[in-house]
């Protein structure tokens, strides 16, 4: 491999690292160059970092929690939930941004989406029958979930049923509580800040083409998505 490669593809790789993302026609010698392209997934993997493009832009998102890129959960908290915000909040952000993406592909069945938009009234929906679900398993049950999964499952539902009392407008003893229209906002507008999903009506949103494509290459990858989203989709096909 020349000099002239890696200096090509490592100019591309520094501007990666600045903002995540190139314009594409910045970016031409990625889709044109062989060699760049692998040099480059090469170079992204080191900091366990993927690279996916859409129409407009390349993109280098984090793969694992290990990725300097990964975004923390004290600057998640820090930028996006009110004050005194725990860790149970972010898993189960985590949790509602899989099953919105989950209700745009049909389950995780199919690899493009099946729908256009979904509200905000589905999304809270759909949300609350995954983890009413959660509850046909009991404690040790859970807690076996927890160790092979790595999500919290018991502090989900927790966090997820002492919203139910919550309505809009009511002022709380607790200055972190908020209700589950409120709580669904909240990532609604982290997903927007970090160009995932799109707001095309009140209450109405839709994925970008960046989450399509992380969706298309990763999310539905069991080496990446750990069997989470099977578990999430697979409830009806448990036994008792």
């Amino acid at each position: 491999m020349s000099e002239q490669i890696v200096s090509k593809t490592f100019k591309l790789y520094a501007k990666l690292q600045t903002s995540g993302k190139v314009l594409r026609e910045n970016a031409k010698i990625f889709y044109q160059d062989d060699q760049v392209r692998s040099l480059l997934t090469e170079f992204a993997g080191e900091v366990d970092c993927g690279l996916v493009s859409d129409h407009d832009y390349l993109y280098m998102i984090p793969l694992t929690t290990k990725s300097s890129y990964h975004m923390s959960n004290d600057r998640i908290k820090r930028d996006y939930f009110p004050s005194r915000a725990l860790n149970m909040d972010i898993y189960l952000m985590y949790v509602a941004i899989i099953v919105v993406i989950g209700e745009f592909y049909d389950s995780y069945q199919r690899t493009k989406p099946t729908r256009d938009f979904i509200t905000i009234s589905d999304w809270i929906r759909s949300l609350d029958e995954r983890i009413q679900l959660l509850k046909r398993f009991d404690q040790a049950e859970l807690e076996a979930k927890e160790d092979l999964y790595e999500y919290h499952w018991s502090d989900i539902i927790k966090n997820w049923d002492a919203m139910d009392t919550v309505k809009e407008g009511i002022r709380r003893h607790t200055a972190r509580t908020v209700s589950r229209l409120s709580f669904v906002k909240i990532v609604a507008n982290f997903m927007m800040a970090q160009g995932l999903l799109k707001e095309v009506g009140e209450g109405e949103y839709t994925l970008t083409e960046k989450s399509m494509a992380i969706t298309e290459n990763y999310y539905m990858d069991y080496e990446y998505n750990r069997g989470v989203l099977e578990f999430i989709y697979d409830f009806e096909g448990e036994d008792d």
